[in-house]
């Protein structure tokens, strides 16, 4: 297989068309090897429009939702950024290659050794794997400008607006099948968080995160 052939027709047929358009961001999805995160089994699959299966009940997200999220960020060279969901390593990459440093949880074992390895094998030195569920996890070394979740939530729990700095932004798909919204909340103050609506796309739970109720009473 042609890898690099393959990455540009990536680039050039699902990315660019989804309104990925940022020159820095186009250059880091040529640069970032993203069959390296990818399993063995569907290596063959690295730049298909699609999620991938990692095991474990996870997947890697389609590389357009990847790239139009990790435009969305605007992750600055300065900033420190929160990751909750590694997966296999992947987006921690592409934000490390933006920022100063990324602090990623990721509440499965497994995945979190595949990531590590995976983000030591692409000379990735700024990013930090731990093991820890970040439905409830309160990490040390916030608050943080950037917060970006890898997968759905219901809703995005106070505890993690909470660890965000002033003048931060949280990024995270919203809302329960079939209707999810890539959504940007920006902190502004204390006390004062605006949130804005992006796009919509669906993509898997993150685990653990409340659950909308279903009843209407």
């Amino acid at each position: 297989m042609n890898f690099e052939q393959a990455r540009f027709n990536m680039i050039e047929q699902q990315i660019r068309p989804w309104n990925v358009l940022n020159d820095d961001v186009l250059r880091l999805l040529s640069l970032v090897k993203r069959e390296d995160f990818v399993p063995l089994a569907h290596k063959a699959l690295a730049f298909a429009d699609m999620e991938i299966p990692l095991g474990h009940e996870q997947s890697m997200l389609a590389p357009r939702v990847e790239a139009r999220l990790l435009q969305d960020a605007a992750v600055q060279k300065h900033e420190k950024v929160l990751e909750i969901g590694t997966g296999s390593g992947y987006m921690t990459a592409l934000l490390a290659h933006r920022a100063q440093r990324v602090i990623s949880l990721e509440i499965d074992p497994e995945m979190v050794k595949l990531a590590r390895a995976n983000l030591q094998s692409a000379g990735i030195h700024n990013a930090e794997v731990r093991q820890l569920d970040g439905s409830n996890a309160k990490v040390a070394e916030g608050p943080f400008d950037v917060i970006m979740l890898g997968g759905s939530v219901a809703e995005v729990p106070q505890s993690l607006r909470a660890q965000l700095k002033v003048g931060g932004r949280l990024l995270a798909v919203v809302g329960d099948e079939p209707t999810m919204c890539a959504t940007l909340i920006n902190r502004n103050s204390e006390t004062d968080f605006t949130t804005q609506q992006l796009w919509d796309t669906v993509t898997p739970r993150l685990l653990n995160f409340t659950e909308t109720s279903q009843f209407n009473f």
